[in-house]
């Protein structure tokens, strides 16, 4: 890490060990901070915002419904500001501790109506048709650290890295950098509740991935979403920057994806390599309404991204093949091997919204869209 980091970002500078005389402060048993977490109107970003309860919740509905200045976050006019947040899923303070709470929130317009980036309401009411099929979806998300300056975290100022190659799964301070924040945030997400799997560093330097899942139906994006908050959160103590640019440096280097692994009850069943295979058929006839649906961009920051190069496939065309990273589905070893299981849809982008893939997938290959 180089020094010029902790000079020029403010939050690095702080002294965070002060907080701690703070944090250890004792409170009534039945007081809670509540931190709501909500989408932005970039469809992208995440903000937040903290209110006392004199309560400990134990389901979202028993949370009241908050409001927030929509015309600061993209999402309302200056003269008709007040956007709502719904409460829908409660996680663990891992900053706080105790009976602390984050809340994942949907977000409305004054009339009732949801706002442009709130994915959720649509894709709750789809997986709620598709119960029967006991849909789970695991989601690979993949990120890269930056330094304050936009400049890939440990990358050479006036230069660049050695090529790709010793990085992937690296270890060693010449091949991975800031373990500390991937380990602080895998702990965060344990303890917080987000169902993460694993964590794994990438092909390109300075750029890591986690794994959430597997989940069922909706929850994978109220879990996605909250390991993304805690990323950038936790980024933030740090004084670095998490991006989800999915083609963060230009040129050859790889990517950054969202690979979605997905798969219903009757493909976990003997035999169901043939409920794969009909999937991914379905799939293929619905290409390009999957490619809009996979970045927040309807395509265009997938397309910086999907050219056929660097383990992804070309954004124009769709491709089918067992254990090949450049293909839009992959079908793994072991699944073609033991004939159930799973596939890997490669095609979402690492700044996908997670509501509109999980939408998008459940309609093509449950409800036959």
């Amino acid at each position: 890490m180089h020094s010029s980091i902790l000079e020029d970002s403010p939050n690095a500078r702080i002294n965070k060990t002060i907080l701690d005389r703070y944090l250890s402060l004792p409170l009534q048993d039945n007081v809670v901070q509540a931190t709501y977490v909500w989408i932005d109107g970039t469809g992208e970003d995440l903000r937040c915002k903290d209110r006392t309860l004199d309560f400990i919740p134990t389901s979202p509905k028993e949370l009241p419904v908050w409001n927030y200045d929509g015309s600061s976050c993209y999402q309302a006019e200056g003269s008709n500001s007040d956007t709502y947040l719904y409460p829908v899923a409660i996680y663990k303070d891992p900053f706080r501790r105790g009976n602390n709470i984050l809340v994942m929130c949907d977000t409305y317009k004054f009339d009732g109506t949801p706002t442009e980036t709130n994915k959720r309401k649509t894709c709750l009411e789809v997986a709620n048709k598709c119960l029967d099929e006991v849909p789970w979806f695991g989601i690979e998300q993949e990120y890269t650290f930056l330094d304050f300056d936009g400049h890939p975290l440990g990358w050479p100022k006036n230069g660049f890295p050695g090529p790709q190659g010793p990085y992937y799964c690296g270890v060693g301070a010449n091949k991975v950098y800031a373990r500390d924040i991937v380990d602080a945030h895998y702990r965060a997400c344990l303890y917080a509740g987000v169902k993460v799997s694993g964590t794994n560093a990438e092909v390109m330097p300075a750029q890591w991935e986690f794994q959430v899942g597997p989940c069922v139906g909706i929850s994978i994006g109220d879990d996605l979403w909250m390991a993304r908050f805690l990323l950038h959160r936790i980024s933030e103590e740090f004084g670095i920057v998490s991006t989800l640019d999915p083609k963060p440096m230009p040129g050859d280097w790889n990517g950054a994806g969202a690979h979605t692994n997905v798969s219903t009850k009757a493909m976990r069943e003997d035999g169901g390599i043939r409920d794969i295979e009909k999937a991914v058929a379905k799939l293929a006839k619905c290409h390009e309404r999957h490619i809009r649906a996979y970045d927040p961009k309807q395509g265009q920051d997938n397309a910086r991204r999907l050219t056929g190069k660097h383990e992804t496939s070309s954004i124009n065309d769709f491709s089918a093949g067992v254990a090949n990273r450049g293909c839009s589905i992959r079908i793994p070893r072991g699944v073609n091997d033991d004939g159930k299981g799973y596939f890997e849809d490669r095609r979402p982008s690492s700044n996908c919204d997670p509501y509109s893939v999980v939408e998008a997938i459940l309609r093509t290959i449950c409800l036959d869209e």
